[in-house]
């Protein structure tokens, strides 16, 4: 069933939790039709909604009728879920975090989680960065993943959104193709932390020399290279590892993750970050959900580190209150 998601009237996934809140206590606005709350949506084979669905539950029976959009807010947000469940609530758990310090900053937002995406994006992962598979994906599998992200795109812009984010590193390869004549507002998480970066002002570590910013991130992320075009378009130098650090410590980490083992984990990647440091970075992008909270919150190399989620979370934040304030 899981499968036939592509195949609904609404491009609407068959598992989709559709959460209609605001960040905080405050409404901005009402939301029409539904009262707030959040819904795990089934569909039966043809991608419809059984009928017991529709009889037993006023929710889904008004979500199956209703033929205007969930949220009608002119700053209300999309959310578009990719690797794993983990990241997206991480990722809403960064703007609840930054919204509680101003309730003028809260924001409606629809989020769409659909299991089959996430395991097709966590499969390409893993095929790229495994020392025991290392095949590469195939262009149908590309394909595949852009047409699920667009029909997601499809149903959130349905749902009310007037700006679409993805709280995934790996799905931003194909950002400019899912976004593609999309008349809805998206921000890409690469150019969020760029110029968060720009606007800092930071100085270079070495006289004389660039402003050099390191990467690290899985193999099928750095290979799309989105994270160096945008930083260069900003100025800075791209430090990435080398081929030696990748075979010898990165991806040995992620494989020691998958095996849960955490103490090998951390101390491969310590050593990743020291050997860019080492390169007169500035600072070190941490763009893997897997390498995410590997060290410990106090680990000292941690402040030479920053999260792109953090810089995503903001200017989401940003873009709403904008929103807010032009449509009043």
């Amino acid at each position: 069933m899981l499968d036939r998601s592509l195949q609904m009237s609404l491009n609407c996934p068959p598992y989709l939790l559709v959460r209609q809140r605001t960040l905080c206590h405050k409404r901005l606005n009402p939301v029409r039709s539904m009262p707030p709350s959040s819904v795990i949506l089934h569909t039966d084979e043809s991608g419809q909604f059984p009928e017991s669905r529709k009889t037993c539950n006023p929710l889904i029976a008004s979500l199956s009728s209703y033929d205007g959009p969930l949220l009608s807010a002119p700053n209300t947000v999309g959310i578009l879920g990719g690797l794993s469940v983990d990241s997206t609530l991480n990722f809403l758990r960064k703007l609840v975090h930054l919204s509680k310090e101003n309730e003028a900053k809260c924001m409606p937002f629809v989020v769409c989680s659909d299991p089959v995406l996430n395991r097709e994006l966590s499969s390409l992962e893993m095929s790229s960065s495994s020392l025991c598979s290392r095949n590469e994906p195939s262009q149908s599998d590309h394909t595949r993943i852009v047409e699920n992200l667009r029909s997601k795109r499809v149903f959130l812009k349905k749902s009310g959104a007037h700006c679409i984010v993805m709280p995934c590193h790996i799905s931003h390869s194909w950002h400019d193709e899912v976004f593609k004549g999309c008349s809805v507002h998206s921000l890409h998480m690469a150019e969020c932390v760029a110029r968060e970066l720009k606007e800092a002002g930071l100085k270079p570590l070495e006289a004389g020399s660039p402003l050099r910013i390191g990467v690290l991130a899985t193999d099928a992320t750095l290979k799309a290279g989105f994270y160096q075009e945008k930083l260069q378009i900003e100025g800075f130098e791209v430090v990435m590892p080398d081929k030696a650090t990748m075979e010898h410590a990165v991806i040995p980490a992620i494989d020691a993750l998958n095996r849960k083992d955490m103490e090998g984990a951390r101390n491969l990647l310590r050593i990743v970050l020291q050997v860019l440091l080492v390169r007169a970075v500035n600072t070190v992008i941490i763009a893997s959900d897997d390498m995410r909270d590997v060290l410990p919150r106090d680990d000292p190399l941690l402040k030479k580190c920053i999260d792109p989620m953090d810089a995503l979370a903001r200017s989401t934040i940003k873009w709403a209150q904008q929103a807010a304030d032009e449509g009043t």
